[in-house]
């Protein structure tokens, strides 16, 4: 307990770097808006075809996200660090360097987002979680605050920064910033061994307090049997294709729209600028209150929010609409790996996380996808947007269903219980 003594709690420091590592490879995989007609009008590709190449690029993004936490526990959240930072700098060099639309594929659709995942919040959440016990809700929408500011920021900088060196110039310039940021991160930052009782309160007796119920026994085939991981899943499934839809093709839809380049992109970036100051807000209450309370109400706002954003027809409405929606744009993420790690513990949180954010991932692939194949089709983007609309509110509602405390059915995990109960 010696580290809590001497100041500043060492796992916010944990969390204030993972913020940024997060902000940089969100504001990188869902900032693809911007790039988008640059890369379309320069290697010749019909928006269906950059929409499959968007699709596959999350699909890859999801793959990687179990292997990620796998990996985080078998050896250590700096070894998945580096490695995701070698594939990242690889396959950028590839993408900026080719001019065939098939290599362009394989590094930006595939080995760049594969590398992505390893520097995701995936990769970051256990060890957090290890670190905090009694504030794991605050310390995980802090994180998310990184995911926010990486929309926020992302869009208006990638769009100056493609109007000023091109697509290619900017991929390479945040190639750079990765290694900048990740690799001192990885070295002196990152340290796996947590202090007894991590950020648990001591009472006057000197006994560690806490009020989370420790699951020790469980297996992930106890996790997958129960209902409650898959209403987990379903509502990371609707935030997925929300946010990617939105990162994908916002900027297009709203440029289609009649809106300027720039307009657009802030209008996006703003939800993301508001999310920041909202996330502070939500992570002071975040321990409070029912988690499942709160991811109903971040999924059912932000799809009314979709629907305003389709629809609005002048500047003005685009901000307020932005403004509103980044209220509540923030923290399913958070909120989703608390309740997992609340409910399964943190010993499975990295593989049960990274095997969850795969159906995130999942339904960016198909937002991504029917974001641009819708509009080709029907000639609206009401079809992608209202659709995602539809698929929030649902998951709201089921998100509103997960229990407070697991129930399995399963005999031998009963028996475990049981006996660990007669023994104590």
């Amino acid at each position: 307990m010696e580290e809590k003594r001497r100041g500043i709690y060492f796992g916010w420091y944990i969390v204030i770097v993972s913020m940024v590592i997060t902000m940089l490879t969100v504001g990188l995989r869902l900032g693809i808006g911007p790039f988008v007609l640059p890369m379309m009008e320069d290697l010749q590709m019909t928006r269906t075809f950059i929409s499959t190449i968007i699709a596959v690029s999350m699909i890859m993004y999801g793959v990687g996200m179990p292997l990620a936490g796998y990996l985080c526990g078998k050896y250590s959240t700096k070894f998945v660090l580096l490695l995701g930072l070698v594939i990242i700098e690889l396959s950028i060099v590839g993408t900026v360097l080719t001019d065939n639309v098939w290599i362009f594929f394989l590094m930006y659709g595939v080995l760049l987002s594969f590398g992505l995942s390893f520097t995701s919040p995936v990769a970051v959440t256990p060890i957090i979680s290890r670190w905090f016990v009694r504030q794991r809700g605050r310390a995980l929408f802090s994180l998310s605050t990184g995911s926010m500011a990486g929309i926020a920021i992302f869009n208006p900088l990638a769009t100056f920064l493609i109007e000023t060196i091109g697509w290619r110039g900017t991929l390479f310039t945040f190639a750079l910033i990765f290694v900048m940021i990740i690799v001192p991160a990885a070295m002196f930052i990152y340290k796996e061994d947590v202090p007894e009782g991590a950020d648990l309160e001591v009472d006057s007796s000197g006994t560690k307090v806490s009020t989370l119920v420790v699951t020790e026994n469980l297996t992930w085939r106890d996790a997958v049997r129960s209902k409650a991981y898959w209403q987990v899943i379903a509502g990371l499934f609707a935030c997925g294709f929300s946010m990617n839809l939105l990162g994908s093709h916002a900027v297009p839809m709203l440029v289609d729209h009649h809106f300027a380049a720039a307009t657009a992109s802030f209008g996006v970036g703003l939800i993301g600028i508001v999310a920041i100051f909202s996330t502070l807000v939500l992570a002071s209450i975040a321990d409070r209150f029912a988690k499942r309370k709160l991811l109903f109400w971040i999924y059912f706002i932000r799809g009314l929010g979709f629907l305003g954003l389709v629809f609005s027809q002048s500047t003005w409405q685009l901000f307020l609409v932005a403004a509103l929606g980044g209220l509540v744009w923030s923290g399913s993420i958070a909120m989703s790996s608390a309740i997992l790690g609340d409910l399964f513990g943190v010993k499975l949180l990295g593989v049960l996380y990274g095997w969850a954010y795969l159906g995130h991932q999942i339904g960016g692939a198909i937002s991504s996808f029917l974001g641009g194949w819708g509009y080709e089709v029907f000639g609206t983007h009401v079809f992608s947007f209202g659709l995602s609309a539809l698929i929030l509110i649902s998951a709201g509602i089921i998100s509103y269903l997960i229990p407070d405390q697991l129930k399995l059915s399963n005999t031998r995990f009963n028996q475990q219980v049981g006996q660990s109960s007669t023994s104590t």
